[in-house]
């Protein structure tokens, strides 16, 4: 019987596409299912395969197998295991892509416990602010980061070091999970897009099989692919999309591990004959900017990009230097994946700039303030059904003649800058820390490279000079994280509010498109 895998057509997406067909694609059912299974052990029971190539600045790649993997996840889940960690408590994992990473994520999934990936430039606000959030037993890191993880009470910390390892060799390679498809794996942070402070959102062992969709249509994945996702596991784009989905389906991934360098990346494209490639718009932005695109040859089949719109220079470059249609694909973490481009689809058209069209099955809408759908053209509010009703995404947008959805900006006050979506008050809350701060606030703002930066604007009696602007920004670095700090900074006398004395982010917004205000700038960093 033909697999959803067996077809690449938009056509045959919308005819034979079902939960039953999404289900056939794995081991599991409803009553036994267990993520690390399908998405290593079972393609580890054959000959011994690659399944993921670690990329990193100036070192060779890195490349482990699936009986690699297999046998590690089933160690630490052992290890796990005697340490007391029991079903369903919770294992946070704050490592780069690596042998530990995927022994520490997998081991734990497979003990029935909750994986839970945490960014690794986080400072001890982030890390703290997560961990009283999820309250895991135990967290996996690097030596280096024990200052900002030690003291947190009831946290038990396992540093990947020669001990570590030396440690997990003891216990047996092979590990049988039992988990019901209803039991929570995975808990997924969003920084802040769902309430005030970071929130988790809980999945289970069954969202490997509705992730599906977004692999077979938004990503084009299929058996034989060499995928590349760049974007940190921490994330969902990385973690979701670019790991578990791909490895579901028995595929090579490629991942980049450190400091982002986008010539080192065009150099794996290159060296490691990757097939498809799905990144953030800001990777394709700085991969265009290296210049150094045109050194080397390419095999890619299929692009998508997702996290943010891409600009139109760059969108003509990845085209130029790919030979392929770059495709947007657009969620979020709380409802996944809606509106793809069928990468690979001979039979869809690709129009550059547009979110695409629904995935099978998905019904998506453009609504005004009234509930009622908007007429094409016209900019509402996108929704989505689920459970019976529309789900609003916070997203504006708008529907063309032909079936096509555009996107039309933010609804709310995320930030998202360089594909990582960052929240307005877990940024003013440390700027506040910085005793010579009164008020802040935070917002995003146009940047040519990534989407938007951080614009904050501050209250203080003290003098706005460099050296303060300094310690704010190295402030929020090091306490919350390193990607989040306010690349600009004005200092004012007071900030707008609006009648229930909440800050007045959209008077923000408008004072600085109007208006050339005195800012300060920290040269940009890289990393995406």
């Amino acid at each position: 019987m033909p697999l959803l895998t067996d077809f690449t057509r938009y056509d045959e997406a919308q005819q034979h596409c079902s939960k039953q067909a999404l289900w056939a694609l794995f081991d599991g059912d409803r009553d036994a299912l267990n993520i690390a299974h399908e998405c290593i052990d079972r393609h580890a029971a054959g000959p011994d395969r690659t399944a993921v190539i670690v990329v990193r600045p100036d070192q060779p790649d890195e490349l482990l197998s699936f009986q690699q993997i297999a046998a590690d996840s089933s160690r630490f889940a052992h290890l796990l295991a005697a340490r007391g960690v029991q079903r369903g408590d919770r294992v946070a994992v704050m490592l780069e892509p690596g042998r530990m990473f995927y022994a520490a994520m997998f081991g734990a999934i497979k003990l029935g416990a909750i994986a839970v990936p945490l960014f690794m430039l986080f400072g001890p606000d982030g890390v703290r602010l997560r961990v009283l959030d999820c309250a895991p037993k135990v967290l996996v890191t690097v030596p280096e980061k024990s200052q900002a993880v030690t003291g947190i009470e009831g946290l038990t910390c396992l540093f990947d070091n020669a001990a570590l390892r030396a440690e997990l060799s003891q216990f047996s390679s092979q590990y049988t999970p039992h988990t019901r498809a209803s039991d929570l794996a995975i808990f997924q942070y969003t920084s802040g897009t769902t309430r005030e402070l970071p929130e988790a959102v809980r999945h289970t062992h069954a969202a490997i099989v509705t992730l599906m969709l977004a692999a077979l249509y938004g990503t084009g994945i299929r058996p034989g692919d060499r995928f590349m996702c760049p974007s940190s596991p921490a994330w969902g784009h990385g973690l979701w999309h670019g790991t578990l989905a791909p490895l579901a389906l028995g595929v090579t991934i490629g991942v980049y591990a450190g400091k982002f360098d986008a010539a080192r990346l065009l150099q794996a494209l290159a060296d490691q004959r990757f097939t498809n490639l799905s990144a953030a718009a800001t990777h394709y932005r700085m991969m265009r900017n290296s210049g150094v695109a045109s050194r080397f040859r390419y095999g890619l089949t299929k692009l998508s990009f997702t996290g943010e719109p891409i600009d139109t220079e760059t969108l003509h470059f990845a085209e130029n230097t790919f030979g392929v249609p770059v495709c947007s694909m657009y969620g979020t973490t709380e409802i996944g994946v809606v509106l793809v481009n069928y990468p690979g689809a001979a039979d869809f058209v690709v129009k550059p700039g547009s979110l695409g069209k629904p995935v099978p099955g998905g019904k998506v809408a453009v609504q005004g303030p009234d509930g009622q759908p908007c007429p094409p053209g016209v900019t509402g509010e996108l929704k989505v059904w689920r459970r019976d009703t529309w789900i609003p995404t916070k997203d504006l947008g708008r529907i063309d003649d032909d079936g096509y959805f555009w996107h039309g900006g933010r609804a709310d006050d995320v930030i998202i800058s360089a594909g990582w979506t960052m929240s307005a008050v877990e940024i003013e809350d440390a700027i506040l820390k910085h005793p010579d701060v009164r008020e802040a606030a935070a917002i995003g703002v146009p940047d040519a490279l990534r989407g938007q930066i951080v614009k904050a604007f501050v209250v203080s009696t003290r003098q706005g000079d460099a050296r303060f602007v300094e310690e704010i920004q190295t402030r929020v670095r090091t306490n919350l994280s390193q990607h989040e700090y306010p690349r600009q900074i004005d200092f004012v006398a007071e900030l707008p509010k609006n009648p229930a004395g909440k800050i007045n982010r959209k008077a923000l917004r408008e004072r600085h498109a109007i208006a050339m205000p005195t800012h300060h700038n920290l040269s940009p960093t890289t990393g995406a």
